[in-house]
């Protein structure tokens, strides 16, 4: 069993949780992640570490409430316990022998940005971190964002938060101001990481995507979570979770994402029938 050291809303939907977690602590990198139950019934899901003490010996997650289980999971309080907590799983990010690098990150996707940026900072790297969002009422993290970027652009689809625009606007007017960027890397939504992939290609810039498709035992034997890349199949729990984003496959990934929608959607229903028929 898993302790929950600290619960903190970061909006109405996203929830950050400390996970009690030393042996995963002591191993963990950015880019990894880990795969939990909230109980022993409960389905395994997929979930990005998101920063990690190793004195503490805890890891910490984010994540939206969409599903079942992770509205399971929202309703653990600090103190409480979940069943299992396994990890660290997938290849850490690349994140050293760069001189000048820009993040992305796309909503939930800056949560898996921010370590990565963290981490390449700490190397003494300029990062530019882009960071996207529907409205003011969707950002999370600015504040750690902000600590780990030589420059921070905060966008929103509304204007109602940092300016009005699109992720790829910025980047792209970064680059024609003279930013000579080594690396690009960029997290979030299958449909944003296609199109800073798109752009970055047209400037002959290296980009690194991170990718999340679905995903049950995470470690290349139920074969979940293949996508296509340079026309081979690859696994993201193994060969991954980054790729090189000229190379993904992002129409098949984005097609494979919603094969499970309609079920998903019968799960939450129906576990929202039970919890009104308890009441």
């Amino acid at each position: 069993m898993y302790r929950i050291l600290k619960k903190q809303p970061l909006t109405s939907q996203v929830v950050l949780m400390e996970v009690e977690a030393p042996f995963v602590a002591g191993k963990c990198l950015p880019g990894q992640f880990i795969i939990l139950r909230v109980n022993e019934q409960g389905e395994r899901i997929p979930l990005t570490i998101a920063d990690y003490n190793r004195e503490k010996g805890s890891v910490t997650i984010i994540f939206q409430v969409v599903g079942k289980t992770t509205k399971l999971l929202s309703q653990v309080e600090e103190g409480g316990y979940i069943s299992d907590f396994v990890g660290p799983l997938g290849s850490p990010s690349e994140t050293e022998g760069f001189s000048r690098v820009a993040v992305i990150g796309g909503g939930l996707g800056c949560a898996i940005a921010y370590p990565q940026a963290k981490a390449i900072f700490q190397t003494g790297a300029q990062v530019d971190l882009i960071a996207g969002f529907r409205s003011k009422d969707f950002v999370i993290l600015e504040e750690e964002m902000k600590a780990c970027s030589t420059r921070f652009f905060l966008m929103s689809d509304d204007g109602s938060a940092g300016e009005k625009g699109l992720v790829t606007n910025k980047l792209e007017e970064l680059i024609l101001a003279g930013a000579d960027y080594d690396r690009v890397i960029a997290i979030g939504p299958l449909v944003m990481m296609k199109f800073v992939s798109l752009l970055t290609k047209k400037y002959n810039i290296k980009t690194i995507v991170s990718m999340n498709p679905v995903m049950i035992d995470g470690t290349g034997m139920c074969g979940g979570c293949r996508l296509t890349v340079d026309g081979q199949t690859k696994f993201a729990c193994v060969d991954g979770p980054d790729f090189d984003g000229h190379l993904v496959d992002f129409d098949e990934a984005i097609r494979r994402s919603k094969m499970y929608s309609h079920q998903e959607r019968q799960s939450l229903e129906n576990h929202a029938c039970r919890m009104e028929g308890m009441k």
